[in-house]
């Protein structure tokens, strides 16, 4: 053979050894995009952010994008829709649409917060608080049907308290506006997440007096859910994301305060440094985060009470209907191993 044709014959051979060499793991896998919509921006999600920002979602495989979609009710629509593809919002979505019949139920998956997340927070300073000092006032609470709000009534009538007799209940504000409303001079106590009620209190707008997270006790307050035909579809995909998730959980118990809130501070850009750290040490400190994914019967059942109590249920939904606790089970066994 002639040197000539030799040349790109081995010209040719290298090409093709280089492609052989791509092919088998010189290029980035292409990751699985997965859409969640979080309820509000709370500190109350922290392993959500958390998950983010140390590239947990991306460890799996997952290319996460993050929207807010204010409300229960507006994320539960955009779930249905497909508008995303996972939602972080409260455990009673899933159980009124079960209730109206879904042909494609939502199913709960992943536990994140164990407890209600909103505080009561008094207009006036008071260092002597005492739940009876509610009677009689104008108490500014949420969305009717919505768990802050039958975490709120839950806990008012444990404290012997008609929340529709004793006080002027308002809960026609529409949740974004809630804050905003209370600072313009709207009622004597408001129901607020953090890091809004540790803002009121820095800015003289009030003072927390109470935690409905401590008096309602354990249930599954925000889980992320998603539809049935997406679990059948996409198991890979679930197991990956939880995985996420229990990875954030345990980072958070592990660390302080500051630690995490450094860690979810390009989620806050606006929230004063001191004010995420209380925020967050206020969560952790009554045990809001919860410290895996399994989202267990006695809180589920605790959570029916709560509803029952409100009057939004119709019957009980019992757990194994619209819980999935697999991914979670799976998640928890992988990180042991």
């Amino acid at each position: 053979m002639s040197r000539r044709r030799m040349i790109p014959l081995l010209l040719a051979a290298v090409l093709l050894v280089t492609a052989v060499i791509a092919g088998c793991g010189g290029g980035e896998k292409e990751k699985t995009k997965v859409k969640i919509g979080e309820v509000t921006r709370s500190l109350f999600y922290a392993p959500q952010y958390v998950a983010l920002a140390k590239g947990f979602f991306e460890e799996e495989g997952l290319d996460v994008e993050l929207q807010t979609t204010a409300g229960g009710d507006k994320t539960m629509t955009a779930l249905l829709s497909g508008v995303i593809d996972v939602a972080l919002v409260g455990s009673e979505t899933s159980i009124y649409v079960y209730q109206q019949g879904a042909d494609d139920p939502v199913i709960n998956f992943g536990q994140v917060t164990q407890t209600d997340g909103t505080f009561l927070v008094a207009r006036n300073k008071d260092d002597a608080f005492d739940w009876s000092k509610l009677k009689g006032s104008t108490f500014l609470g949420q969305r009717k049907g919505g768990m802050p709000q039958m975490a709120g009534e839950f806990t008012l009538k444990k404290h012997g308290i008609d929340p529709h007799g004793d006080l002027e209940l308002i809960q026609n504000v529409d949740f974004a506006n809630i804050s905003a409303a209370f600072a313009s001079g709207t009622g004597d106590y408001v129901q607020l997440f953090e890091p809004t009620a540790s803002v009121f209190e820095k800015e003289g707008k009030g003072q927390v007096v109470a935690s409905f997270g401590v008096e309602s006790g354990h249930l599954p307050y925000t889980v992320f859910m998603t539809k049935q035909s997406f679990i059948d579809k996409n198991k890979t995909t679930v197991q990956k994301f939880t995985n996420a998730v229990h990875k954030a959980q345990l980072w958070v118990a592990e660390n302080d305060a500051k630690t995490i809130a450094e860690a979810v501070k390009p989620y806050f850009d606006n929230v004063d440094p001191e004010i995420m750290v209380s925020s967050i040490d206020r969560y952790k400190k009554q045990g809001s985060y919860a410290t895996d994914p399994i989202i267990d019967e006695a809180e589920w059942n605790n959570l029916l009470d709560v509803m029952t109590s409100a009057g939004e249920l119709k019957a009980r939904t019992e757990h194994d209907k619209i819980v999935n606790n697999s991914f979670a089970e799976q998640a928890i066994k992988e990180a042991k191993d």
